[in-house]
């Protein structure tokens, strides 16, 4: 308990410290609130309706073994997304130093999928074989 008493205390000292920061520059402002309202946007009207859509409609269809490792290589990746739109639309490139953004990002965002996807099919494969039944095919219910 008392070990986390003070890594909270810790943590609302940073906050105290970055608002006090942020407070010093009032230029600052309006710039970090759209950031911040941008965030709220994104996550409200993007994110938690994908994750809804996908919970609802994709989720169910899958064999039970394979639902928790989708639900979490998709909550991977959809964070690792939001963090990565900045370089992946190119964002901050410039002509007079080319070693900005100088990679296939889009390349790099592929392999990550593409090892969510094996994650996923590792981890059904292994639950399976430990003997989980898929819990579908055992009810009757049409997957």
């Amino acid at each position: 308990m008392t070990a986390r008493l003070l890594i909270g205390a810790v943590g609302v000292l940073a906050g105290l410290y970055g608002a006090l920061l942020l407070l010093e520059r009032t230029d600052d402002l309006v710039p970090v609130l759209l950031w911040v309202a941008g965030g709220v946007v994104l996550h409200d009207g993007v994110l938690a309706p994908l994750a809804l859509l996908l919970a609802v409609l994709v989720l169910p269809r899958l064999p039970y073994a394979a639902r928790t490792p989708a639900a979490a290589v998709a909550l991977v990746l959809g964070s690792v997304t939001v963090w990565a739109v900045p370089v992946l639309g190119g964002w901050g490139r410039r002509e007079d130093n080319p070693t900005l953004l100088d990679r296939d990002y889009w390349l790099g965002w592929g392999g990550l999928v593409v090892a969510g996807l094996a994650v996923v099919l590792v981890w059904t494969v292994l639950r399976l074989r430990a003997g989980e039944r898929d819990r579908d095919a055992a009810t009757g219910e049409d997957a």
